[in-house]
C-alpha cells in the first residue's frame, strides 16, 4: 500500500550577520527590508555580535565569556546564516571578522560548519563591497559552509537606497533582493538535511 501522505513544505531559518555596528547602518536597515521579501519557508532571524569580546584564546581555556556562549548557541540553532556587509578598506569590518572568528573556536567546535551561506554587500560606491564580499568568501571557505555562488549581491549607491522609513526606493534593487533570497531559500533547502 502506497503512502500518499502530503508533508508540508520544510521550514528554514537563517541567522544574519550585519557587518556594520552603526545605530543608523544602511546594511541594517536593508537586512531588515530583507526579512519582507523572503519566500514562503525562510525566516531571517538577526544575530547580534556588538557585544562580543575580541577573540582571544585564553578565555576560550575555561567557561568562555557569557556573550561567546550565547552567540554559539544562537549559530547552532539556525539552518544557515545570510552575511549582510559594507566594505572597510576592501575587507569586512573588524566585527564581523571577530563574530567568525569567535564561531569557528575552539578548535574542532567550529558552529559555522555545514551551514550554507549568503552573502549581501553593500556601500555608496559603484563597487557594492566587492572586496569585503570575496574577502569574506575566503574565511567561510575555511569554515566549511558552503556558500551560494549565484546569484551574486553587490548592492552600490548603498547611501541612497532607502527612504525616510528604512523601505528601498527602488524596484530594481527589490526586484534583484528578491530573487536572491529566493535563491538562497533553494540553496538552504539543498543543503540542509530534513528529518524523514
Amino acid at each position: 500500500m502506497s503512502d500518499h501522505t502530503s508533508h508540508a513544505p520544510a521550514e528554514f531559518t537563517a541567522g544574519v550577520l550585519v557587518g556594520s555596528l552603526r545605530r543608523d547602518s544602511i546594511c541594517r536597515k536593508v537586512a531588515t527590508a530583507m526579512a519582507g521579501l523572503v519566500p514562503a519557508g525562510l525566516t531571517l532571524r538577526p544575530l547580534r555580535i556588538d557585544d562580543l569580546p575580541l577573540y582571544d584564546e585564553d578565555l576560550d581555556a575555561g567557561p568562555p565569556p557569557a556573550p561567546w556562549a550565547r552567540f554559539r548557541a544562537e549559530v547552532r540553532a539556525v539552518d544557515a546564516v545570510l552575511f549582510v556587509t559594507p566594505e572597510y578598506n576592501r575587507s569586512v569590518p573588524a566585527p564581523l571578522k571577530n563574530a567568525v572568528d569567535v564561531g569557528s573556536a575552539p578548535h574542532g567546535r567550529n558552529v559555522f560548519a555545514g551551514r550554507p551561506a549568503g552573502i549581501v554587500s553593500l556601500s555608496p560606491g559603484r563597487m557594492g563591497a566587492f572586496g569585503a564580499n570575496h574577502h569574506l568568501r575566503q574565511s567561510l571557505v575555511f569554515l566549511d559552509m558552503p556558500t551560494m555562488q549565484q546569484p551574486e549581491a553587490y548592492l552600490g549607491g548603498s547611501d541612497a537606497m532607502l527612504d525616510a522609513d528604512g523601505m528601498l526606493r527602488s524596484d530594481a534593487v527589490r526586484e534583484l533582493l528578491t530573487g536572491f533570497l529566493a535563491a538562497f531559500g533553494v540553496w538552504v533547502a539543498g543543503h540542509v538535511a530534513v528529518p524523514a
